[in-house]
């Protein structure tokens, strides 16, 4: 549960306490009713709904472009970094150093 905190003018309080008082509710419970009306309400509206379309389209294109991003870079779609090849293939490998960070040896 997230906590929300809100700035109301001083006579929008009072009619709010008024009415939650008149509904023998709490403050908070009046406001919830209120937020869960206007989603409902929000929510049957088609443009709000084919504006939604639209949003999970866009995210559902960006997810492809990262995705096709990842498969560049560390090998076909599904692979894990970790299983991607450690090489491009055509390159031969380099060789290791074997010396360890600082410069010194490894040994």
């Amino acid at each position: 549960m997230k906590t929300l905190a809100i700035r109301l003018e001083d006579d929008v309080h009072a009619q709010l306490t008024v009415l939650a008082q008149l509904e023998e509710q709490t403050v908070t419970d009046a406001i919830r009713s209120a937020i869960e009306s206007y989603i409902e309400t929000k929510k049957a509206r088609p443009e709000v709904s084919a504006r939604a379309e639209a949003v999970l389209a866009d995210i559902e294109r960006e997810a492809a472009a990262r995705r096709g991003a990842i498969a560049a870079l560390f090998g076909s779609p599904g692979t894990t970094p970790a299983e991607a090849p450690a090489e491009p293939s055509g390159e031969e490998p380099r060789p290791r150093s074997s010396r360890s960070k600082g410069g010194g040896s490894s040994t």
